[in-house]
């Protein structure tokens, strides 16, 4: 009964394991802590609720002493939210919304910062017309990652509701937001908005990898985040400064730039090109050809960091859409999207996907592997100087991770949308990858749907994918040579 309230295919980003606990956020939004050596349940919590349109499609994380979960359902106009659990018992500790009033979205007006500057009193309901943020979106389904040394723990709101912009104008904070909070407390420390008024499903969940890069010759702690508008974003994760905004794909089209002038009065926004500007062209007005398509040129699945060759490296979406919005009302548990949308590849081009590495210092594209569907999977970067990555049509491959030469590829049953992970059992080592074709771009063939616009428009997009892969789900795992 929680399927029909799912906006992008049944999914679970996977299990958290601590203190012998094996942790689960299921598809209603329980979370349950199993005993790792006996299965049985040591506490459950319900932590939304799916009528509503709240499910569970994330991972949960641990740190320190409590669990980590988000909530999934901007397109039913669920207000997003994390909430912190105790691992010992399961009682909640703290719960932080994506928009609505100082004290739910747990912001100090003068302690809380952006770009250097107090956020202010009210800084979310300033941005909202009247009510709206109370089913503004702002979800919060992708990755969080932790620093101990700082204590704050660092994630990304997703896409305002709805995807008519035209109702719900203001910039809707803080969706579409890096967010910086102290584990213990949940009072955010700073905030940076990506795209502000979201006219595109721009969701800002992806990924937030934490590494220490020396850029302009001065030692930063950064934060590297691979946005699906477009842009990849390096900033000092202590402070929240703005080092690098760059586009990682050359034909995003819908902004020419961030603004990096820290003496603007845009410092930090994208500057939007009228064109491809849905609220601008009103509801009802096709806007063609806007690159990235609203699946962004990354989604959720993660890239990965190398301290070996300094690179990053990033499993791309390569494709723009036609998008026209419309009027729609609101109504619990019922789809609040307002939009149809039709996918294809950039103009004169046939590859909807490309593999990269990315230098995060100076926001320049190292090297890209072209593919014909979009990469879904996640990466992995070992120290042999050897990266792994998954393709919708289902190889494994290997590349150079200074050249991104192929070095290997396997054929597994179905296409790959999982991670490739790594590990060591009696002195060998391994790498796995479940295969099983799914998610957005692989909706059309997972629920066998064949109207174009269906799946909120991947269905056409991706209809060629049916000629390349099959249905099913297999764990393949590899041995190293020695």
């Amino acid at each position: 009964n929680v399927i029909p309230v799912m906006c992008c295919d049944t999914v679970n980003r996977g299990l958290a394991y601590a203190d012998g606990k094996v942790l689960l956020h299921q598809a209603d939004t329980t979370l349950v802590a199993l005993d790792a050596k006996s299965g049985k349940v040591v506490w459950s919590v319900k932590d939304g609720d799916p009528s509503k349109g709240e499910t569970g499609t994330d991972a949960p994380f641990v740190f320190k002493d409590k669990v980590f979960i988000g909530v999934s359902g901007g397109e039913f106009g669920v207000r997003g939210w994390v909430s912190a659990y105790n691992l010992s018992d399961g009682k909640l500790a703290w719960r932080a919304y994506s928009e609505g009033p100082d004290s739910d979205i747990k912001v100090d007006p003068q302690k809380t910062t952006e770009l250097g500057k107090p956020v202010g009193a009210d800084s979310s309901l300033k941005t909202w017309e009247g009510d709206q943020w109370k089913i503004g979106g702002g979800d919060t389904w992708g990755w969080f990652s932790y620093d101990p040394q700082l204590n704050l723990m660092y994630y990304g709101s997703g896409n305002p509701s709805t995807w008519n912009p035209k109702q719900r104008p203001g910039d809707n904070k803080w969706s579409m937001t890096i967010w910086a909070r102290d584990v213990d407390t949940g009072m955010a420390k700073w905030v940076y908005q990506m795209t502000p008024h979201d006219e595109w499903d721009y969701d800002g969940v992806n990924e937030m990898i934490l590494a220490d890069l020396n850029i302009g010759g001065q030692a930063h702690k950064t934060l590297v985040h691979f946005d699906r508008n477009g842009f990849g974003y390096t900033l000092d994760r202590a402070t929240g400064e703005l080092l690098v905004a760059e586009k990682y794909d050359p034909d995003v089209n819908w902004a020419t730039k961030v603004d990096m002038d820290k003496n603007s009065k845009t410092y930090g926004r994208p500057i939007v090109v009228s064109k491809y500007s849905t609220d601008q062209n009103g509801p009802d007005v096709n806007t063609k050809g806007v690159c990235p398509a609203a699946l962004g040129s990354k989604d959720e699945q993660p890239a990965a960091f190398s301290p070996d060759t300094g690179l990053f490296y990033v499993p791309t979406n390569h494709v723009c859409m036609d998008y026209e919005p419309f009027k729609v009302s609101y109504t619990a548990g019922q789809p609040y999207v307002g939009a149809t949308l039709s996918m294809y590849p950039p103009q004169g081009q046939t590859n909807m996907g490309n593999f990269i590495a990315w230098d995060a210092k100076t926001g320049k594209i190292a090297w890209s592997d072209k593919e014909q569907f979009s990469v879904w999977s996640g990466a992995l970067a070992t120290a042999g100087d050897v990266v792994f990555y998954g393709t919708l049509e289902g190889y494994l491959k290997a590349v150079d991770a200074h050249t991104g030469k192929e070095l290997y590829k396997f054929k597994t049953p179905s296409g790959i949308i999982g991670n490739v992970m790594t590990y060591e059992h009696g002195g060998k080592q391994y790498v796995a990858v479940l295969s099983g074709v799914g998610g957005w771009a692989g909706i059309g063939l997972a629920a066998g749907l064949t109207d174009p616009t269906a799946g909120l428009g991947a269905v056409g997009g991706y209809a060629g994918l049916k000629q390349y892969t099959a249905l099913g789900g297999q764990l393949t795992v590899f041995a190293l040579p020695q």
